[in-house]
């Protein structure tokens, strides 16, 4: 049986943060396994045949911690030559024209009866929250107090439902914080009246992008600055079983490591179930329930007729995607060389490529990145369908996505596409249920009683501290639990990392590298 202090499973941000922290510390017992080939996690990047580059969702970089930017500079590279930085140019797609984001506050663009529907509810959500006795109960309460019903029909409900996979009455809104945008209703009426457009609100307005490789370049870069002897990689290395007393795991190949720590970015149901406590793991609404996503991608032919627009959100039935990028906005290199010659594979439509269309011919291009998501509760039809040309049989959802991009505006029947992409991940958004703090109140101290730091979007299942800085810090800050006992704010006080860079939590004495 092979030892080791601390063994780190996982290799998305957490895990790497993990690595980081203790490579940083000159602690030298500790091993790093994932069951991919690469590291990344679900901050990866894949590329299809013909060079196109797709996210595993629309990830951009915008931090709370000075750690986690000097560690992916160090990972990247420092400055333009690297990284793009971008202004979010991002609109909603509804009653078939660009509302900016966030809608809430932007009103003034939807046609005069919507404008009157959601002041009216805007007014009335106002004198609710002054006569409120308690806090909400859940989402749903939340949005009807701060917004009305008015917001609450028209954007609110169904796109977050399109989101989430869930009705909003079933999640709480202790994860809220920067999420969403709330409303000063005297700016909203002024801006009715002078038809102005408000945008810019949110971390995220000023955000980087690596020039080249995408988002999981950063992570295949930090997982670079860590000894080579230390990550180990593969299928064999998916872990299968814990013997939590005696400190054991097992992997695919019949492997076992007795470890000391263990720091497991594995997710959480899986967890409460190899150590003993499946009642703590059940998704529905009242535990951890969770969605899977459908990543999707369109390379086409041609210049982006889009301008700026960086990510679009979609919360009408008309398509099934709740979110696309327009990913080629972000880097030049998310798509091929215009040089690069490409058949087309079938036109906007799904349909047969006319014969004045055949053939090898150069761009440019451009690609979408849509997102679709799926849950017990929100029913995805994935049954095989031939789409036109030599585009091949695709999950019917991929059709729906084509056709949902023509309803949209996004693409016209006369586009050709040159590039399809579609995975699926099953383990797409840590819903923040109704149930899911009951849960996290007994399943995380169940396991750190056991030397178990579960930690990450899934392994902490905390969707407040789940994007790649929260994530990446709760990997380190776990580290720094182990080896000193230091607390872990990130985990323990996501309202305060969250509210701004909080100098004092950011370990400006010890630099990531």
């Amino acid at each position: 049986m092979e030892e080791v202090g601390v063994l780190v499973v996982g290799a998305g941000p957490t895990g790497l943060g993990a690595a980081t922290r203790l490579n940083q510390l000159g602690y030298e017992d500790w091993m790093l396994i994932d069951k991919f080939d690469e590291p990344g996690g679900l901050a990866c990047t894949d590329v299809t045949p013909e060079g196109f580059l797709y996210d595993m969702g629309g990830h951009v970089i915008f931090s709370h911690y000075q750690y986690f930017d000097e560690l992916i500079d160090a990972a990247i590279g420092v400055g333009d030559a690297y990284w793009n930085t971008m202004q979010r140019v991002s609109y909603v797609w509804i009653k078939d024209r660009w509302v900016a984001y966030p809608f809430q506050n932007n009103i003034s663009a939807l046609p005069k009866e919507d404008q009157i529907t959601c002041l009216e509810g805007l007014v009335d959500a106002k004198v609710r929250v002054a006569t409120a006795q308690d806090k909400p109960k859940h989402f749903d309460e939340w949005i009807l107090r701060v917004m009305g019903e008015g917001i609450a029909n028209i954007f609110m409900r169904p796109y977050n439902y399109k989101v989430w996979a869930v009705p909003t009455p079933d999640m709480q809104c202790a994860w809220l914080g920067e999420r969403v945008a709330t409303v000063n209703v005297s700016k909203a009426i002024a801006n009715v009246l002078n038809n102005k457009e408000e945008g810019n609100w949110g971390p995220n307005a000023i955000f980087r992008f690596p020039k080249e490789g995408g988002t999981g370049a950063i992570w295949k870069g930090v997982a670079k600055l860590l000894p080579k002897d230390k990550q180990q990689y593969g299928p064999n290395m998916e872990v299968t079983g814990i013997d939590k007393d005696a400190q054991v795991a097992t992997l695919k190949d019949g492997r076992r490591i007795k470890y000391k720590a263990l720091l497991s970015t594995i997710p959480l149901d899986i967890m409460c179930t190899f150590t003993g406590r499946p009642e703590l793991s059940s998704n529905t609404t009242d535990g951890l329930f969770h969605s899977s996503s459908h990543i999707i991608g369109l390379g086409i032919r041609g210049k982006c007729p889009h301008g700026l627009k960086c990510w679009l959100y979609f919360p009408e039935d008309n398509c099934p995607f709740y979110r696309v990028t327009i990913f080629s906005n972000y880097a030049e290199k998310n798509c091929p060389e215009s040089s690069k010659k490409l058949p087309t594979l079938c036109m906007g439509d799904g349909s047969d490529v006319p014969d004045n269309l055949k053939g090898d011919r150069e761009g440019p291009w451009w690609s979408l990145m849509f997102e679709v998501s799926e849950s017990e509760k929100k029913f995805v039809n994935q049954d095989p369908v031939k789409l036109g040309g030599t585009a091949g049989t695709w999950p019917d959802v991929v059709r729906d996505t084509i056709m949902g991009a023509i309803n949209t505006k996004l693409t016209t029947a006369d586009c050709e596409i040159v590039s399809i992409y579609h995975r699926r991940l099953f383990y797409g958004y840590p819903t923040p249920s109704v149930g899911r703090n009951s849960v996290l109140e007994e399943a995380l101290p169940h396991l750190r009683k056991h030397n178990i730091w579960n930690r990450g979007r899934f392994g902490s299942w905390k969707y407040e501290v789940a994007n790649q800085d929260h994530s990446c810090m709760l990997g380190v800050e776990a580290v720094d639990n182990i080896l000193s006992g230091a607390r872990e704010m990130t985990l323990e006080y996501p309202d305060i990392v969250n509210k701004k860079k909080n100098t004092e939590l950011l370990y400006l004495k010890k630099g990531a590298v």
